[in-house]
């Protein structure tokens, strides 16, 4: 019989498992006092903003510009108390980023660093500097401010886009040389999904998991019922993302019990206690600020359910969240972070795995130091707009009918798809950036569909 979740059940568990001893239900991070603050002159006297452009590595760099372009601009943040502490952060300033204001400056300038480093809403730079100074001001790590450490290595994922599979396998070639047991990549309605496993899963160890996240585009429970289920005879299959909107309830308890794979869903979508008390999944994907990660960390952990953390960016941020996968109990789940995407790390010494896991470090603060030199060679300065995808691409999508369809924009295909304008996840249907030949079918296929994305009854090129 299933577990039965209300909210006066849930946290009167969360009440009982604060008086237990550390081998109780609860997490032991959630009720163990952290590291006492007693370090003097700790307010913030300065903070500093630089940007950088961190370029991505090879494969990343063919793939990413379609739809993430700023995934390379990044704001490194300094906050420097009255001791002559530095912490440092980074923030992504574009896709769910953003620089740092000067009013959230103002506000924690001349106040304790530790009044301010567990508000979510300074942003995650200036929150992983201010958590990084009192660690180093008090010779303590950060763990140690989150809470009660119950792990000494944390358990980190290699991540890519969509891509055609030959080039998931160069990546996963690469995450296995560097450590990695564990590959999560966008599983996407313009690739054939099923192609892509049967040129990538040959190449890999047996010990290799893969995660695929479908951002809702399998759209409801009859359409990924049975493809899911189609996907199982892959070895390396562990994870299923998100295959259809979270909210559709009784959709998702329904393909839950279709496949035999975990789903895994965005914590908070539906409501944790409808998630919990309709077991809509099996885990969770958590991310955000310090204080909302160990708040629903804690919860699912409650709940025994695993799930991984996805804080996005350099090493820096890598980092930052293996401090936090060291409090979590239930962070079992191979975490993204995208790190793995750009060239250099911006730390040292970088970040080394073997088996999966790397070592949490134990040194003050983030316990890693800023290159410096690296983020001198990357500095910019600060952009005025964002960075949009560019419109010198002309992107096609060839359908096993013969049928392509044009688009300068990744925005407006994945609208298409969402919207069931198009088939999805038809056998044989792949995606390609068509080079400028300089020719006049290019420039007239490329002018139409900068209007707007469109179809044809051919391949016209």
């Amino acid at each position: 019989m299933k577990n039965r979740f209300s909210r006066r059940g849930l946290f009167q568990t969360l009440s009982a498992a604060a008086a237990t001893s550390a081998g109780g239900l609860a997490p032991a991070a959630a009720f163990a006092a952290p590291a006492v603050v007693g370090s003097s002159k700790t307010d913030v006297t300065k903070v500093e903003r630089i940007w950088v452009d961190i370029p991505f590595r090879p494969v990343p760099k063919r793939h990413m510009h379609r739809e993430r372009p700023g995934w390379t601009l990044f704001e490194i943040t300094k906050a420097t108390l009255a001791n002559g502490v530095v912490g440092f952060g980074e923030s992504m300033v574009q896709y769910g980023g953003r620089p740092l204001d000067d009013r959230i400056v103002r506000r924690v300038v001349g106040k304790p660093a530790a009044e301010s480093m567990w508000d979510d809403s300074i942003g995650t730079g200036l929150q992983v500097a201010l958590f990084d100074a009192v660690g180093k001001s008090n010779d303590v790590p950060i763990h140690r401010l989150l809470g009660r450490k119950v792990r000494d290595r944390a358990y980190m994922s290699w991540w890519a886009c969509d891509q055609p599979g030959s080039d998931w396998v160069l990546e996963c070639k690469d995450a296995v040389a560097a450590g990695y047991t564990a590959f999560k990549a966008k599983a996407r309605s313009w690739f054939d999904l099923d192609e892509q496993c049967r040129v990538l899963t040959p190449t890999l160890p047996d010990y290799f998991q893969i995660d695929f996240d479908f951002n809702s585009l399998l759209l409801d429970s009859g359409h990924a019922g049975p493809y899911l289920k189609s996907l199982e005879k892959y070895r390396h299959m562990a994870i299923f993302e998100s295959p259809i909107p979270q909210e559709d309830v009784e959709g998702n308890k329904l393909l839950r019990r279709m496949t035999s794979i975990p789903i895994a869903m965005h914590y908070g979508s539906p409501p944790i206690m409808t998630a919990l008390r309709e077991e809509v999944c099996d885990g969770f994907v958590i991310g955000g600020g310090a204080s909302r990660v160990i708040e629903n960390g804690t919860i699912a952990g409650v709940a025994n359910k695993s799930f991984w953390l996805q804080l996005v960016g350099t090493g820096i941020t890598a980092t930052w969240a293996m401090h936090l996968a060291a409090v979590l109990s239930h962070a079992r789940w191979p975490a993204i972070n995208c790190n793995n995407l750009y060239e250099n790390q911006l730390i040292k010494p970088g970040i080394t795995l073997f088996n999966g896991t790397a070592p949490i470090p134990d040194a003050p603060g983030l316990g890693v130091d800023l290159d410096e030199d690296a983020v001198e060679r990357y500095r910019i300065e600060p952009l005025k707009q964002q960075r949009e995808p560019p419109k010198d691409i002309l992107l096609s999508i060839r359908f096993p009918s013969g049928a392509t369809a044009y688009y300068v924009s990744a925005a407006e295909y994945r609208a298409d798809f969402l919207a069931g304008r198009m088939p999805g996840f038809a056998a044989g249907v792949y995606m390609e950036e068509i080079p400028n030949d300089g020719g006049k079918t290019w420039k007239e296929l490329h002018d139409k569909a900068l209007q707007k994305g469109f179809q044809v009854a051919g391949r016209p090129i």
